[in-house]
């Protein structure tokens, strides 16, 4: 093959990629006169039933075009999540209009090319407005702005698939006068950046924020007695690694990119399937519409009696209500009491959730509200690819 004819099939398939891209913007404009029906209707944004018939008919319809079933179903489903996270988006939107302005003043930890950086992008992609961004190098500098009216959303990460939960971030949520107003799961893919010719026998000295370097410890035990430096973001690793021969970082590999750093090893996490969850939180609470699926996330502390925590725990089987997180922390300034972080499936909206919240009473110390919000963890349809 020529390379004439070679340019000629790279230019046809250029052209199909742009008028799929042009396809799947009218497809979602489309999606979005759908969502003011629904609106006006009071119509669950999700149509599950509807989302199977139509993934098994497209299914059916590529088979026939020669295109294999796990393929179909892949493309499909990504776009129908992004159909409904965009729809869920206007309805909250239209719920809070004077919540949610044009512009979008957001703090977040680190700086260009940080995770919370990508985070945040992919959040706020489906909230049209300004984005300005402001990098801050811990989380209670993110909270502070806050609170204080110097953003209008801070972005704190909450937990790792591979490495847990962090800590600092429910310690703090014990004190900080904000509510969360949002959620987004963000893929990471942990690369070990350095300066360019630079050889993975050469290294000296790994720099990286605490939450990598548990991420990553199987990777890093094999590379023997290398000095490890924690950094407060991946954004100052990656600044410090740039200035320190016979050195790398751990980050993304467009954060690389963007300061000058090469790509030397990648994949280095310990779970292939790597992803952080992160909150958005904010001054004031929004409402959520009981249209979309809802989280609500509080603090409680039970009685110090025997069995307090299972019957506090049994209330919310008796209203049916999904725990789907119970993580214990340390209760400042008690020792050897804990308070308790708890996600519910749950919208405070309902009437069996205000119940369920009364009886709560009865069996804690204290309980406190930390947000009730949109889901953003879709669970996808299951169809048969075979």
């Amino acid at each position: 093959m020529s390379n004439d004819v070679l340019n000629t099939l790279r230019h046809d398939i250029n052209e199909i990629d742009s008028d799929l891209l042009v396809l799947l913007a009218k497809r979602r404009r489309i999606s979005h006169g759908v969502v003011e029906y629904k609106i006006a209707n009071n119509k669950p944004i999700r149509d599950e039933a509807r989302e199977l018939a139509l993934l098994e008919k497209l299914i059916g319809y590529g088979k026939s075009l020669g295109l294999d079933a796990y393929y179909v179903n892949n493309v499909f489903q990504t776009i129908l999540e992004d159909s409904v996270l965009h729809q869920q988006a206007m309805l909250q939107k239209n719920l809070n209009p004077d919540a949610l302005s044009e512009t979008h003043r957001v703090t977040y930890l680190g700086g260009q090319g940080s995770y919370s950086q990508l985070a945040c992008h992919k959040y706020f992609s489906r909230r049209p407005g300004k984005l300005v961004e402001i990098g801050c190098s811990s989380f209670d500098e993110i909270t502070g702005k806050v609170e204080n009216g110097q953003a209008d959303f801070g972005l704190l990460p909450i937990e790792n698939t591979s490495s847990g939960s962090i800590n600092e971030v429910f310690d703090l949520l014990q004190h900080a006068q904000v509510s969360i107003v949002g959620e987004v799961t963000h893929s990471v893919e942990h690369c070990l950046l350095a300066n360019p010719d630079t050889e993975l026998s050469q290294l000296t000295k790994i720099f990286a924020h605490p939450q990598p370097f548990a991420q990553c410890s199987r990777f890093l035990q094999g590379l023997g007695e290398l000095q490890h430096e924690t950094c407060d973001s991946t954004s100052s690793a990656l600044q410090s690694a740039l200035n320190t021969p016979n050195s790398a970082a751990i980050g993304s590999a467009q954060a690389g990119k963007n300061v000058g750093l090469e790509v030397i090893k990648s994949n280095l996490a310990n779970q292939s399937e790597n992803h952080s969850r992160f909150i958005v939180v904010a001054r004031k609470p929004l409402q959520v519409s009981k249209q979309i699926p809802t989280k609500t996330s509080l603090i409680m502390a039970t009685k110090q009696q025997a069995g307090s925590l299972a019957d506090a725990l049994m209330i919310f089987k008796q209203h049916k209500i999904n725990l789907v997180k119970l993580e214990s922390r340390p209760m400042p300034g008690n020792p050897w009491e804990e308070v308790f972080y708890v996600d519910l499936e749950a919208n405070l909206a309902d009437s069996q959730v205000k119940d369920a919240l009364e009886e709560l009473k009865e069996y804690t110390q204290y309980v406190r509200i930390l947000g009730c919000y949109q889901s953003e963890t879709l669970q996808a349809v299951s169809v048969n690819t075979q």
